[in-house]
C-alpha cells in the first residue's frame, strides 16, 4: 500500500526505470535518474539540518529540476511549501517567514532571487540548488529509513486571505494520496500517458499532473512559460508533443477554444480534457467539445482545502445548455448541501451551502486555528461521533440527476484565472498606501477570466495620487493575477444608510458604464 507521496516515484522507478518521468524544455529525466537525483537532493537537506516536518520552501517555475526539488523535500520528511517566482518579494518573504521554513530549494535560474530572500529572512539556514556540484556528490541510493507518515504534511499552499496576508491551506500525505488514487483511476491513466496542466506548483491543479501521472509511471510534460498567453502556440505544442491528457482552468481552454485555429492541427492523441477552478462558460465548451469530439470532458469541482471532490463528465453532444454541473462526491469522499435552516438538501431546486468529508480534506490553515475553526466545523448530521467537515462557502443545488450545480459564493470571494481571490486582501493592500483614506474592490464578471477586479479609491485631501501609483503600489505586494484591473479615483465613495461603502450602488454604476469601459480601460 503507497501511503505517502515520494513513493510513487520510488514504485514508479522501480516498474519503469527507463520510461520518461518528466519532459520539460528539451530536458527529458527517467524514472530511474528523477527517483536518484531527489535521493540526492533529500540528503543534502538532512545534511544541512532539516528535520522531519520541517518546511522547505521551494522556489522554481515548474521544470524537471522542480520536480526533483520537490521529491527531494518529501524523502527527506519535510514539507515542501511553493513559491510563485512571479510574485512580489514581499509577499515570499511573508511566506517563507509565516511558514517558518527552514530552507529554500532552487534552480538554477532562481539563485540570486532566492539568495535575495534569504537575506531578507532571518533564521533560514540556506539554500540548496538543485544543480549544485555538492547535491551531485551525494548517494543516488535510496534513504535507510522512512522519515514520515501519512498523517505528516506534505505541502502547503497559500492562497488569498480576507485579513490582508494569505493563508497556507496544510496538505497531508494522506489527504493528497486520496485525490491521487481517484483522480488516476477516473482518467483511466496509463504509462503511455503524457500528461500536461499549465498550473505552476503553488496551484493546487499541478499535484495532479505531479503525482496521479507519476502512479500511472506516465511522462509529466511541462507546457513552456509564457505559452498560455498564445492560443496557436499552445494547441501547436499539444500536437507535437502527442499530449493526451490536458488539465487547465476553463480560461485557457476558452482561449484555445476561441483562437487556437484546432482544425489546423493533428490532436487525435488528447483523449482527456480536465477542467476546474471556475465556471466554463457553455457555449465555448461546446465549440471545443465540436473541434475535438473524440476526447472525454471532464469538470472537477473542489477547493484546495479539499482537493478534488466532486466530478461529472460532460456527455457528448451536450451543446451550449448552460454550465456543466459539478457532479458527485468523488470515491471515498462525501458532500452534502445545509440550507440556511440547517436541512440537508435532497430536493432540485433547494439551495445549501457545500459541506465535505473525508480524507482528502486538509489539516487547516497554518498558524491560524481562529480562521481553520471557522471553516472544519462538526459535522450537523453526526451526532453520535465528533467528525470535522468542511464547509466550502459555496452555494449548489441538486439537479434531476441528482448532480450537484454551483451557483455562486456565500461571501466576497471570487475566482480570477481560477486563483481564489478574498476581496478583502486587495481591499487590504490598498489601504497600506499612505494616501489611500477609502477603497472598494469589486468584481466584474468577465467571460474568459472569471471575474475582472476594480478598486475604486479616495485619497487623503493633500495627496496628488495617480492611477498608475496605484496600479505599482499593487504590484509590489500582490500576485498579477490579484492586482486590480480598473482603478478609479473618487472624491467620495457612496454609503449605505448605516454608513457601510454601498457596494450595491458601485456595482450599478459598472453596469451602466461597463461599454464604455471596455473601450478605456487602465489595465495594467
Amino acid at each position: 500500500m503507497t501511503y505517502l507521496l515520494h513513493r510513487l516515484l520510488t514504485a514508479a522507478a522501480a516498474r519503469q526505470p527507463e520510461r520518461t518521468a518528466v519532459s520539460s524544455g528539451g530536458c527529458l529525466l527517467s524514472y530511474a535518474v528523477l527517483d536518484g537525483q531527489s535521493n540526492k537532493l533529500a540528503r543534502a537537506l538532512l545534511r544541512l539540518g532539516v528535520t522531519p516536518g520541517e518546511r522547505v520552501a521551494l522556489l522554481a517555475p515548474k521544470s524537471a529540476a522542480a520536480v526533483v526539488g520537490l521529491y527531494g523535500v518529501l524523502k527527506a520528511g519535510a514539507c515542501y511549501v511553493p513559491l510563485d517566482p512571479k510574485a512580489p518579494s514581499a509577499r515570499l518573504s511573508h511566506i517563507i517567514r509565516d511558514s517558518g521554513a527552514a530552507v529554500i530549494v532552487a534552480d538554477e535560474t532562481r539563485i540570486s532571487h532566492a539568495a535575495a530572500l534569504s537575506a531578507a529572512v532571518p533564521g533560514l539556514r540556506g539554500v540548496v540548488i538543485t544543480s549544485d556540484p555538492a547535491v551531485a556528490e551525494e548517494s543516488a541510493e535510496p534513504l535507510a529509513a522512512e522519515l514520515a507518515t501519512e498523517t505528516d504534511l506534505a505541502y502547503i499552499l497559500y492562497t488569498s486571505g480576507s485579513t490582508g496576508t494569505p493563508k497556507g491551506v496544510m496538505i497531508s500525505h494522506r489527504n493528497s494520496l486520496t485525490f491521487v488514487d481517484w483522480a488516476a483511476a477516473a482518467v483511466g491513466l496509463t504509462e503511455q500517458d503524457r500528461v500536461c496542466s499549465p498550473a505552476p506548483l503553488h496551484f493546487d491543479l499541478s499535484v495532479f499532473d505531479v503525482f496521479a501521472t507519476c502512479q500511472a509511471a506516465a511522462c509529466l510534460t511541462v507546457l513552456p512559460d509564457g505559452a498560455t498567453t498564445f492560443p496557436v502556440s499552445i494547441a501547436k505544442w499539444l500536437a507535437a508533443e502527442r499530449i493526451s491528457v490536458w488539465y487547465s482552468v476553463p480560461s485557457v481552454l476558452t482561449l484555445l477554444a476561441s483562437y487556437g485555429n484546432l482544425g489546423q492541427f493533428d490532436l487525435s492523441d488528447v483523449r482527456a480534457v480536465i477542467f476546474a477552478g471556475e465556471v466554463f462558460p457553455s457555449r465555448h465548451l461546446a465549440r471545443l467539445m465540436a473541434a475535438l469530439p473524440h476526447a472525454r470532458y471532464l469538470n472537477w469541482y473542489g477547493p484546495t482545502e479539499t482537493n478534488v471532490c466532486t466530478a461529472f463528465e460532460v456527455p457528448a453532444g451536450r451543446g451550449d445548455v448552460g454550465p456543466a454541473p459539478i457532479g458527485k462526491a468523488c470515491a471515498n469522499t462525501e458532500v452534502f448541501a445545509v440550507t440556511a435552516e440547517g436541512s440537508r438538501v435532497l430536493r432540485p431546486g433547494d439551495v445549501g451551502e457545500l459541506y465535505v468529508r473525508g480524507p482528502s480534506v486538509m489539516r487547516g490553515y497554518w498558524g491560524q486555528p481562529g480562521k481553520t475553526s471557522e471553516v472544519l466545523v462538526a459535522n450537523p448530521f453526526r451526532a453520535e461521533y465528533d467528525e470535522l467537515v468542511y464547509r466550502t462557502g459555496d452555494l449548489v443545488t441538486l439537479d434531476q440527476e441528482g448532480d450537484y450545480v454551483f451557483l455562486g459564493r456565500r461571501d466576497s470571494m471570487v475566482k480570477v484565472r481560477g486563483h481564489r481571490v478574498e476581496l478583502g486582501e486587495v481591499e487590504a493592500t490598498l489601504y497600506r498606501h499612505p494616501a489611500i483614506r477609502e477603497a472598494a474592490v469589486l468584481p466584474v464578471p468577465d467571460e474568459l477570466l472569471g471575474s475582472r477586479l476594480r478598486a475604486l479609491v479616495t485619497a487623503d485631501g493633500t495627496a496628488d495620487l495617480t492611477r498608475e501609483q496605484v496600479l505599482d503600489h499593487c504590484r509590489r505586494w500582490l500576485p498579477g493575477y490579484m492586482v486590480p484591473d480598473t482603478v478609479e479615483l473618487r472624491e467620495t465613495l457612496p454609503r449605505t444608510s448605516t454608513g457601510k461603502v454601498d457596494r450595491v450602488a458601485l456595482a450599478g454604476e459598472w453596469d451602466e458604464l461597463e461599454p464604455a469601459a471596455d473601450r478605456q480601460q487602465n489595465n495594467r
